[in-house]
């Protein structure tokens, strides 16, 4: 089980005008993740620049101050209604104290803004709000805007698009601390899918369709059947369209195409079965659906951007550094106790 010292602390930021929805979101990714063994690996809290919070058609009240986030292992800023008010220097001082103080940094929608404004995201690439990215490269132009994707991981520093770009984050955050097969187990509960091919361009143009024709049974099918040889000619039969209307309204409802989406998903799983078995990697390519295990190798590591191997040695590394420190806290505590 995770101790209280093995506990990943999640400080949520909410500012006076914060979008309760990204607010939210970062509280119910966190708070409902669980590790194999049942335990909770992060403690949330929420902290606010007063006491009571502005969130628009009503108000919260933080239970934490801003003194809260040296405490934090990772930050995550909620967005806010007005990113042209002025950061608080309070605020921006707090912010830049946790990141000098080794903080993981993070922002859902226009809490760029915040990061912005404190300073921390000049000579790095960034994503908000596909409404705001004008905006924020106007008003900031020593950031890299990038306007067309869900999120941006700049290591200690991650920035998200809009709304439920926010939920991509947050649940890649997850996997970055504890895998995939984690992160998989955090989506299904929040009912969301864990990962989402394409950028929010797509939401630019048009929002997604929503009608009788929608093709989430058909997504569903393929996550199930992924070690069966696919193409665009037998998911058209499926859904009952032509390749060509296919092909159209899948990339109309999830931004991408069909190969694309099916191989992602593929290496995702991948990966879920490289952290939790042992299987050679030969059997893994075949379990998702790869006929030569040198095609999979090579497109794993252009999406992940380490080998198979190298991916399981560093999560398996990962695992056993954890129990080797939770097995010596133990026994320090047992002689404390002594």
């Amino acid at each position: 089980m995770v101790t209280g010292a093995d506990i990943h602390d999640v400080v949520v930021l909410a500012l006076n005008g914060v979008l309760p929805f990204d607010l939210g979101i970062a509280c119910e990714v966190f708070a409902h993740v669980r590790l194999p063994d049942g335990s909770a690996p992060y403690r949330v809290r929420v902290c606010g620049e007063a006491r009571r919070v502005d969130a628009g058609a009503f108000q919260i009240t933080a239970p934490y101050g801003i003194e809260s986030l040296m405490d934090a292992d990772t930050i995550i800023v909620a967005g806010i209604a007005d990113p042209a008010r002025a950061l608080p220097e309070p605020v921006a001082q707090a912010i830049r104290s946790a990141w000098a103080g080794g903080a993981r940094l993070a922002s859902i929608c226009t809490g760029a803004f915040v990061l912005a404004a404190a300073g921390l995201l000049d000579g790095r690439r960034a994503t908000t709000h596909w409404l705001a990215t004008d905006e924020l490269a106007r008003r900031f132009p020593g950031i890299t805007v990038q306007p067309d994707v869900l999120f941006v991981d700049e290591g200690r520093i991650i920035t998200s698009a809009g709304a439920s770009a926010g939920m991509d984050m947050c649940l890649h955050l997850v996997a970055r601390d504890h895998g995939q097969a984690v992160a998989a187990d955090a989506a299904r509960l929040a009912v969301a899918p864990f990962y989402r091919d394409g950028g929010q361009a797509q939401f630019v143009r048009q929002p997604p369709p929503v009608s009788a024709t929608g093709l989430a049974p058909l997504i569903d099918w393929m996550l199930e059947n992924l070690a069966q040889p696919l193409d665009i000619d037998s998911l058209a039969r499926r859904a009952c369209a032509s390749p060509r209307t296919f092909a159209r309204r899948f990339r109309e409802q999830t931004g991408t195409t069909p190969i694309q989406w099916l191989l992602t998903a593929r290496i995702r799983r991948a990966q879920e079965l490289l952290e939790t078995g042992n299987a050679p990697i030969e059997q893994v390519a075949a379990a998702v659906g790869f006929e030569a295990s040198v095609t999979f190798r090579a497109r794993f590591k252009r999406i992940v951007g380490v080998s198979p191997a190298t991916y399981r040695q560093r999560f398996a590394a990962t695992e056993g550094a954890r129990q080797a420190l939770r097995r010596t806290r133990r026994c320090v505590e047992r002689g404390a106790a002594a």
